[in-house]
C-alpha cells in the first residue's frame, strides 16, 4: 500500500531517464572450428523515479539485452544466432536503512575478485570490460545498521537456468530463499550467507540420476581485512538431501590478496587461489582441483589502461593468459584484448560465451554509452 501511495503521488521531483550501452565486437581465433565471431549487443535502459520524499524513494528500472552474434569459417560455414530478452525489470523501496527490490535484478556479493566461491546468482567474468551478467527474479530486501552491519533477505521464483558455479539446476516452479549478515571486524569485514533452493537433475545427462526435486542448502562464508595489502577470504559449501554421486557435495574455497605499488601511476597486482572439491560425502576432499590466477593492471594515464590475468589449473597443468589494453574517449570506450589458452576451456564458474577465448586469438571490442 505504501508503494502504491507513493507511486501516484508524482510531483515535480519526478525524474525519468534513458540511456544505454551499444557494443560491437570481432574475435578472430586460429584454433577454433570457427575462426571469425562477431557480435553487436544493445542494452536500452529507462529509469523513472516514481517519489522522493521524508518517507522514501521510489524508483524502478527496466532494461533489454538484445544482441546477435555470427560465426564464420571463410567460404564454407556460417552459424548465426540471437534474442531479445529482459535484462533488468524492477521497482524499488529505500529509505536511508532500508532498500526493498522486487523484479529482475543483479544480485552479487562476496569478497574474492575474479574466482568466487560464492557466485551463486550471477555469473561475472573479470575478463569481460562490460562486466554484464543476467539477472534473477525475485525479492531482496537489505537492512543498513548504524554500525555498518547490514542483513539480507531474499526470495527467488522462476529461475531455472544454472548459475555461477553450480553443477545442476534450480527448479523454477519452487520458490528459492536465502538470507547473508555482514558485520565490521577490526580493520575490515565479516559475512554469513545461506540460501535454500531445490534442484532438478533431470535432462542433465551422463550417469546423473533424475531427481525433479532435490532439496539443496548453501552455505557461504567471506572475509576481507585492509592491512598493508588487501586480504581475503571466501568460501561456500553445497549439500543436496538426495544421491547424485560426486556432485552431492560440493565444496570451495578461496584465498587472496591485492596490493597497489607506487611505481610510476601506481601498478595494480592481485593474487587468489581456489580449491574445488566434489564429493559423495561431506569434506572427503577425494578429488580437489585447484587453481590460481593473478591479475596486473597498469593506467597510462586518465584515459588509457593496460591490464593482464592468467590462470592457472594445477590439476590439469593448463595456463590460460588475457591481455586487454582500454582507450577511453568521453562515451567512447575501445578495447583491445589477446588470448593464449588450452583449445579444451575448463576454468570455474564463467560463462558460456567464455568458449570463444578458447585457444589463441585476438578479440577487438568498441562500446559506446549515451
Amino acid at each position: 500500500m505504501l508503494l502504491l501511495c507513493f507511486a501516484l503521488s508524482l510531483s515535480a521531483q519526478d525524474a525519468f531517464r534513458f540511456s544505454g550501452q551499444l557494443s560491437t565486437w570481432l574475435n578472430v581465433n586460429s584454433t577454433g572450428d570457427l575462426p571469425l565471431w562477431g557480435g553487436i549487443r544493445y542494452l536500452p535502459q529507462a529509469n523513472l523515479t516514481l517519489a522522493d520524499g521524508e518517507r522514501g524513494r521510489v524508483d524502478t528500472e527496466v532494461s533489454a539485452n538484445i544482441f546477435g552474434t555470427a560465426g564464420l569459417h571463410p567460404f564454407d560455414t556460417i552459424t548465426t544466432s540471437g534474442d531479445i530478452k529482459p535484462y533488468r525489470v524492477w521497482i524499488r523501496y529505500s529509505t536511508k536503512q532500508l532498500e526493498v527490490r522486487v523484479g529482475l535484478q543483479k544480485l552479487s556479493f562476496g569478497s574474492a575478485l575474479m574466482l568466487r566461491p560464492l557466485m551463486w546468482f550471477d555469473q561475472l567474468d573479470p575478463r569481460d570490460p562490460l562486466k554484464l551478467t543476467d539477472g534473477v527474479w525475485g525479492v531482496l530486501a537489505r537492512y543498513y545498521f548504524l554500525d555498518n552491519t547490514n542483513i539480507w533477505l531474499w526470495g527467488l521464483y522462476g529461475n531455472g537456468e544454472r548459475r555461477g558455479g553450480e553443477a545442476v539446476p534450480a527448479n523454477n516452479k519452487i520458490p528459492e530463499f536465502g538470507g547473508r549478515v555482514q558485520f565490521p571486524v577490526p580493520r575490515g569485514e565479516m559475512a554469513f550467507t545461506y540460501h535454500h533452493r531445490v534442484a532438478d537433475s533431470r535432462n542433465l545427462g551422463g550417469a546423473v540420476t533424475e531427481y525433479e526435486r532435490i532439496p539443496e542448502h548453501k552455505f557461504g562464508f567471506d572475509a576481507k581485512w585492509d592491512l598493508t595489502t588487501g586480504l581475503w577470504l571466501e568460501g561456500s559449501f553445497s549439500h543436496k538431501r538426495k544421491d547424485l554421486g560426486i556432485l552431492t557435495n560440493q565444496l570451495i574455497m578461496n584465498a587472496g590478496l591485492d596490493y597497489t605499488f607506487g611505481i610510476g601511476n601506481g601498478l595494480y597486482g592481485a593474487f587468489e587461489q581456489l580449491a574445488v572439491s566434489y564429493d559423495e560425502t561431506p569434506f572427503a576432499f577425494s578429488d580437489v582441483m585447484t587453481f590460481s590466477v593473478f591479475t596486473l593492471r597498469y593506467p597510462f594515464g586518465l584515459f588509457d589502461s593496460l591490464s593482464s590475468i592468467l590462470y592457472y589449473n594445477w590439476s590439469g597443468r593448463d595456463l590460460y593468459s588475457f591481455l586487454s589494453w582500454q582507450k577511453q574517449y568521453n562515451n567512447i570506450s575501445l578495447y583491445l584484448m589477446a588470448f593464449w589458452n588450452p583449445e579444451t576451456f575448463d576454468l570455474p564458474s564463467q560463462t558460456e560465451g567464455s568458449a570463444i577465448f578458447a585457444g589463441r586469438g585476438i578479440q577487438f571490442m568498441f562500446v559506446y554509452n549515451h
